[in-house]
């Protein structure tokens, strides 16, 4: 249906209430003095002059040259030539290029100056395996190792232009090879640990990659997962892949072709720790991460090395307040834009930065509480979807551990529920810990919007865009949203994290973030302000369900269902319909041992009902083993929507459960659904 869709069908109102019990949420922790004092954010403005927060925020998007060469020099970011100019628009906004005639290497500035400065003693990995083996590495030992790694490979002719393909869990190795191959000036594929051969090949064969480094295996809950044959599989498919190096993880019969395939132990001994670091261009790229999208071909963000590292690093500096005595520990895998951001920010600060490799909640539901105790961790990073399903097991796993260390929770991913934030401020942090909502993306480098420890937190809420990040919220004329409307978040001005587009596919970078508003990134967010100026996400725009020309984030009704004390989780996606345009559609997962009869049905359709308005009133509600997500966490919600409708899902290689979409009931031509696939968790239909 039209946008200016006759209000006969629905009161375009109707469905207000839901922001307004949104907006209604209270100021749950505020910022003492001390740490007000002592933020580094503080240390920035009085630097510069500046009153507050929002002083820094206007400053930032009207003079961009300015801010990020205060960046630079704050963060002492190294230029072995110092830059010309730090932004040169010559190309257009789409493509900035960043401080031109600059000469870098991230390097330089993550790893090198604290190894061999005041830092070289302080840890800079702490490793934690699912099995309970554990590594440390200080800063001097780890550039130690990056650099006979780097020597290994340069002898073995990898040099800048080359692209190496880093398929492996979170360990140690990953990190050496991140910092080998930036030393040498290749480019690497950060992917996914737990992909199959075809998602493997296809971002390989898109990257051109020369080389792959892998793992003979992992652990997942108690047994060995092969990575080596998947691996196997896929060179095969790629021709150009001349060499793949073996982390010899589990210690499982492994499969080696030889002249072809080289263990990482055996290999690192041919180096030699002679200091190894290229200074490159500033624009030069270091990292091609893939992207999945609805359709067609994974997209490849490209990002350089004063770009990526040096939002991210900003991002935890400003944001999450990370200082050089931090513990950093964020939930992610390699193969997700948080494991780079993780490594590479923190360490640019000169933290410690945790790795763990393994399950949440393995060999039981208390294992990330026990690695915040076990090692000091001061600033945790999680998604929402990880901690609904952590909260599953109650306040017990969490109680029995000393969480006295945390200082500072983070999360991103997706939207959270009322009850999860409550949860994770109040259970996790004691009330104690603000919760630094953060947002952004892969093509971002890391936030556009963020909580910051200098001011107030409310649930589910964000502060403000990050310093620096010129957001704005767009109605769909592409003209500024007032406050209190619901509009597409975007961004109006350059920074240097900004992807240099797709890999071998300018165009498509261009369409979809730069096609729909003239010199204004759109991000694909929906987002709203409340009166209190605190910002909120209410779901990927292309999630965005629209019912008789109401919009509708999914956030909003997932909210309103999981807040029954019945349902442990929920989906929503929009679905066709010939009058009202869509239809609200909703998955749930029950918590244990809950039942599905008409009773439950009524009331969680009543409830969504009673939150979202009259007229938003579910037209079916499914009840699911699981909800299709990736590893860490995110909700798929599009390939929950392609399986109910019968369509092409699109990439879904980052799905770690896909039967959780043979599950999904199907709608039929009539307008009815059947059941899913036969081997599935048999899901519950109700009529609304």
């Amino acid at each position: 249906m039209a946008d200016d869709s006759p209000s006969t069908v629905a009161d375009p109102h109707e469905g207000d209430q839901a922001l307004s019990q949104l907006f209604s949420g209270r100021l749950a922790w505020r910022p003492d003095p001390k740490m007000v004092r002592q933020a580094n954010l503080t240390r920035f403005l009085a630097t510069w002059e500046l009153a507050d927060l929002d002083a820094l925020r206007a400053r930032a998007a009207e003079h961009p040259e300015w801010f990020w060469d205060a960046v630079v020099k704050d963060i002492g970011w190294h230029f072995a030539k110092p830059y010309d100019e730090v932004l040169d628009l010559s190309r257009g906004s789409h493509w900035p290029r960043w401080f031109t005639g600059g000469t870098t290497n991230l390097a330089s500035t993550c790893l090198d100056r604290h190894a061999t400065g005041p830092l070289r003693n302080r840890l800079a990995v702490i490793w934690e395996g699912e099995e309970g083996a554990v590594a440390k590495l200080t800063y001097r030992e780890l550039y130690r190792e990056a650099n006979r790694l780097a020597n290994a490979m340069a002898a073995r002719g990898v040099g800048p232009g080359t692209v190496v393909g880093l398929y492996l869990p979170m360990i140690p190795e990953a990190v050496v090879a991140t910092y080998a191959i930036a030393k040498l000036g290749a480019a690497y594929v950060p992917l996914f640990s737990g992909y199959g051969a075809e998602a493997l090949a296809t971002r390989l064969q898109d990257s051109g990659a020369r080389w792959l480094i892998c793992a003979d295996g992992f652990y997942r809950r108690g047994r060995r997962v092969d990575m080596k044959s998947v691996a196997d599989q896929a060179v095969a498919a790629c021709p150009e892949v001349a060499a793949t190096l073996v982390v010899n993880r589990t210690g499982q019969p492994t499969s080696m072709t030889p002249g072809r395939d080289h263990w990482w132990h055996d290999l690192v001994e041919e180096g030699d720790t002679t200091p190894r670091t290229a200074e490159v261009d500033s624009e030069h790229p270091f990292m091609v991460i893939y992207t999945s999208g609805t359709s067609g071909r994974p997209k490849g963000a490209v990002h350089v090395h004063p770009g990526f590292p040096l939002k991210a690093a900003q991002d935890l500096l400003h944001c999450f307040d990370l200082k050089s005595s931090d513990t950093l520990f964020w939930f992610t895998d390699m193969g997700w834009m948080m494991g780079p951001w993780e490594v590479l920010g923190g360490m640019a600060l000169g933290a410690t930065v945790l790795l763990y490799d393994g399950s949440p909640d393995y060999p039981g539901p208390d294992r990330l509480w026990s690695l915040v105790e076990r090692h000091g961790v001061t600033v945790l990073g999680i998604s929402p979807t990880a901690i609904r399903g952590l909260m599953a097991a109650g306040t017990d796993p969490v109680r029995q551990h000393d969480r006295s260390s945390l200082r500072i929770l983070g999360s991103t991913g997706e939207p959270w529920t009322p009850e999860a934030w409550e949860w994770f401020f109040g259970e996790v942090g004691g009330a104690r810990c603000p919760v630094i909502n953060y947002s952004g993306g892969t093509e971002i480098s890391g936030g556009i919007l963020s909580g910051f420890p200098t001011e107030p937190c409310k649930p589910c809420a964000f502060g403000g865009p990050v310093p620096g990040m010129a957001a704005v919220i767009l109605d769909e004329a592409g003209n500024p949203a007032p406050p209190g409307t619901v509009g597409e978040l975007a961004l109006t001005a350059p920074w240097p994290g900004m992807t240099r587009g797709f890999w071998n596919d300018p165009e498509r970078y261009e369409e979809t973030y730069w096609s729909r508003v003239p010199d204004t990134w759109v991000h694909g967010d929906f987002a709203v302000v409340d009166p209190e100026g605190f910002w909120y996400i209410l779901g990927r725009s292309d999630d965005t369900i629209k019912v008789a020309g109401k919009r509708l984030g999914p956030a909003e009704a997932e909210g309103a269902l999981a807040a029954h004390p019945a349902v442990r989780e929920a989906a929503a996606i929009g679905v066709p319909h010939p009058i009202k345009g869509e239809v609200l559609v909703l998955f749930c997962v029950l918590h244990a041992g809950q039942s599905w009869d008409e009773r439950l049905e009524a009331e969680l359709s009543a409830a969504v009902a009673s939150h979202l308005g009259k007229a938003l009133k579910p037209d079916r509600i499914y009840a699911v083993a699981e909800l299709p997500k990736t590893r860490n966490g995110k909700v798929v919600r599009r390939a929950l929507k392609s399986a109910y409708l019968g369509r092409d899902p699109g990439d879904v290689s980052a799905i770690e459960n896909l039967a959780a979409l043979d599950a999904i009931p199907r709608l039929t031509a009539e307008g009815s659904a059947v059941q899913g696939s036969p081997g599935g968790a048999g899901p519950v239909g109700v009529g609304g």
